[in-house]
């Protein structure tokens, strides 16, 4: 991925010193790569049925967050390569959906991306690192504990800088939701019915902001020439190991589809593929589509 010469962002805020933070929901429910990668560690690492941590963090059952002291972190270093290439690529988002909201009459807000490490309080509830990435409509900040990058490498299978431009490119999609007012509407819609059909709208959902990253990646593509041979493969295979299908084939040995929170694999490539393909964002409409 070709980012040297590119701008950096301005709305990137550097946590990894602070010392995180519990809290308890405050509202807005946080939205991204999140429930499924941790579902998927608590099964490695502890054990625990994977369904089970998806159903509490999608706010199913009794789970309730809990309030912990942290230690604060050392400072991290002022040029790190990787947070300068975090503010690349999210200064690449910023003029592609300014010029996408401008062309539909309408003005872009910049969402801000957070870095932090371990645990961080949000507007929407304590973020932690094993969650990964995710949106917080309440805030409208993107989290990212940079660990994550190491996760998608070693344990998901996903290496890659593109990869990784895909994860920051997705989360600003589910931003893009909030703007236009989908994602709100999806979360009334989610309280009046029962858990397969709040299921399968969060599945539109993340396909939707699947699609969205690759709106992103055909028009940095298109103004700045940023891809390389094997950038788009890096991708697709990010979003394939992060299908709720693999996941859970590889944390219990089985899949269960009317668990599905964010789409299968071939589902997530197919609509990252769409978008790219076009470059347009009507036709990433998951929610008018028979099937997804």
């Amino acid at each position: 991925m070709k980012m040297d010469g590119e701008r950096e962002s301005d709305n990137v805020e550097d946590n990894r010193g602070g010392g995180g933070g519990g809290g308890s929901m405050l509202g807005g429910r946080s939205i991204g790569l999140g429930t499924i990668v941790i579902a998927l560690l608590g099964g490695w690492i502890f054990g625990i049925n994977p369904l089970t941590i998806i159903g509490v963090l999608g706010g199913v059952g009794d789970g309730a967050p809990v309030a912990q002291q942290q230690a604060a972190h050392p400072t991290p270093a002022q040029d790190d390569p990787q947070v300068h290439f975090v503010k690349k690529v999210l200064a690449s988002t910023e003029d592609v959906w300014r010029a996408q909201f401008t062309a539909m009459g309408a003005n872009y807000r910049d969402p801000k991306l957070r870095l932090y490490r371990g645990r961080e309080a949000t507007a929407c509830g304590t973020g932690q690192a094993a969650m990964g990435p995710f949106y917080c409509p309440g805030d409208e900040k993107v989290y990212i504990d940079l660990s994550f990058y190491e996760t998608m490498r070693t344990r998901l299978g996903a290496p890659g800088d593109f990869a990784q431009a895909y994860v920051i490119a997705h989360e600003i999609g589910h931003h893009v939701q909030n703007q236009l007012g989908i994602s709100g509407k999806v979360d009334q819609a989610r309280q009046r019915t029962n858990e397969r059909n709040a299921n399968a709208l969060s599945v539109r959902l993340e396909l939707q902001a699947d699609c969205l990253a690759g709106v992103w990646a055909f028009h940095a593509n298109q103004n700045k020439q940023i891809l390389q041979p094997g950038d788009i493969e890096e991708a697709l295979n990010a979003a394939s190991q992060i299908g709720d299908d693999t996941l859970q084939r590889n944390a219990q040995g089985r899949v269960v589809p009317e668990s599905f929170t964010h789409g299968s694999s071939a589902q997530r490539v197919s609509w990252f593929k769409r978008g790219m393909a076009s470059g347009q964002m009507s036709q990433c409409d998951t929610f008018k589509a028979g099937q997804v």
